[in-house]
């Protein structure tokens, strides 16, 4: 494998001390998935990263990044001693950006980040050497890791900056130091800790605050903060590239059509027409595609090869990837189509899923209850604040419910969604994400077609996991069982 890091150039890079010779493949803070040639960084979080320290060097780490000599380690170990490890994380980050060739896309937004990330992952494949996290590594410790893991050879790297709170965006783009800058919209997503929507488009904006001379500032012209976006990229001096439906975007959507299995995308580039699919449904992809399509532009790619590119691209796991569930031994008691949605969940993006689920046909006649339904199964979205229970209540008066058979929740604040349901739809309410996962199993029939949504924090991902192990599960990136369904 190839060298990322020597001993000599992380003690360079971080003021350290190199205590052997070593050469390192990878970097890791988790001794759960380290691969052996990884530097192992020993952040303190949650838990002390020193006390996994003997644990990663067994599993055949090259180094470790300390702050001292743990217990238990020999002082001859081979170690790179600094004086606090995440400034030194950083540090290796900026050191890797700085000798790297790369084109870099940095990605923020409300909503879309890392199903945006992995859209340019898609395009920029076919293109040259693409560096991205493979998970979404976009906070204070993961953009450093996302970029000290930057190969000398890439031809573009992808990095994804989140935010809970002000004042976390602009140093991590600074250290990403972009060519093109993503914001694909801004909602009211951690409003607890903003005054206003206004404050959150600032701080979304703050990204190109690190962007290199010339750099593109892609920006959604739909947004009503746009104007907020667009008076931070002048100030700056970058050059605006606007995507969107109204108006008049450099990159403007004209139509976009769903199916079961994908979106048609009609586009106008620049006065240019743009068809193409993106191989997964949701009328909400289709502008993060154009942002995708932008930064590609921006940074030198060829924008027709990356749109052919996303006739193959799969939404990631726990945003929007489709599993199939077959029931009973061998399947014998028929499928499930499950859409995985559960990594996080706000009022923007909870439309944009149920509208997915609305607009997927189940299978009639296959099961118990013989017409097959759209199920959702919902819990809490948090971090909005004062307007966090009448978040979830508004819900109910979505148009995109009328395609939606029965909901069940779960969580303190969907119990506000689930009284203010229409009969006919209103399901289960439980306490708690675990409470309704153990009903999974009586709560789903052959032939029906499942959404679980829900913030990180409301655990949506444990009834993903109960509904996993109801019986075999593959991934129905197209899923032919429910093609000739009926709706």
């Amino acid at each position: 494998m190839t060298i990322l890091w020597t001993a000599a150039e992380a003690a360079a890079a971080t003021g350290g001390r190199a205590t052997t010779d070593w050469a390192a493949t990878g970097v890791s803070i988790d001794t759960r998935s380290l691969a052996a040639g990884d530097i192992f960084v020993a952040l303190t979080d949650q838990r002390d990263g020193h006390d996994f320290v003997a644990q990663a060097l067994e599993k055949g780490a090259a180094a470790a990044l300390v702050s001292r000599v743990p217990e238990g380690v020999a002082s001859d170990a081979p170690l790179l001693i600094v004086e606090d490890v995440l400034p030194a994380l950083e540090a290796l980050g900026r050191a890797a950006r700085a000798r790297s060739r790369a084109k870099v896309i940095g990605v923020t937004g409300s909503v879309g980040k890392t199903g945006t990330k992995e859209m340019l992952r898609a395009m920029l494949e076919v293109q040259g050497h693409v560096h991205a996290a493979e998970r979404s590594f976009n906070n204070h410790w993961g953009v450093p890791l996302t970029l000290a893991r930057l190969p000398k050879d890439a031809d573009f790297a992808v990095i994804e900056i989140g935010m809970n709170a002000p004042g976390e965006i602009s140093p991590l783009s600074q250290m990403a130091r972009p060519h093109a800058a993503i914001i694909t919209t801004v909602a009211a997503v951690h409003i607890e800790n903003f005054e206003n929507i206004q404050g959150i488009a600032r701080e979304k904006a703050a990204i190109l605050d690190g962007l290199e001379p010339g750099g593109a500032a892609i920006l959604n012209r739909d947004i009503e903060t746009y104007p907020i976006l667009n008076r931070r990229a002048r100030r700056l001096g970058a050059r605006i590239v606007s995507f969107g439906a109204a108006g008049r975007p450099t990159y403007r959507l004209r139509d976009a059509q769903m199916t079961e299995d994908s979106t048609q995308v009609e586009a106008m580039i620049a006065r240019q027409p743009l068809l193409f699919k993106i191989a997964a449904p949701g009328l909400h992809l289709a502008l993060n595609a154009l942002s995708a399509l932008a930064a590609v532009e921006a940074v030198g790619g060829d924008v027709a090869q990356a749109a052919l590119a996303l006739g193959q691209w799969h939404a990631p796991d726990g945003r929007g990837a489709r599993w199939t569930l077959s029931l009973g031994s061998q399947g014998v008691d028929g499928t499930v189509l499950l859409i995985d949605d559960a990594f996080n969940a706000n009022p923007t993006s909870m439309e944009a899923a149920l509208g997915v689920l609305a607009a997927i046909a189940p299978k009639n006649g296959v099961g118990r209850v013989q017409k097959g339904r759209r199920i959702a199964f919902l819990t809490d979205m948090l971090e909005l604040g004062s307007e966090a229970e009448a978040a979830h209540e508004g819900i109910a008066d979505l148009p995109v419910l009328k395609g939606v058979d029965r909901i069940h929740c779960a969580g303190p604040l969907m119990q506000a969604l689930h009284n203010s349901l229409p009969h006919d739809k209103r399901g289960e309410w439980h306490p708690s994400a675990e409470k309704l996962a153990s009903r999974a199993g009586r709560l789903l029939d052959a032939g029906d077609v499942v959404l679980v949504k829900g913030s990180k924090g409301s655990k949506a991902s444990r009834i993903v996991d109960a509904m996993l192990k109801l019986g075999q599960a593959t991934r129905a990136d197209i899923p032919r069982a429910f093609e000739d369904g009926e709706g």
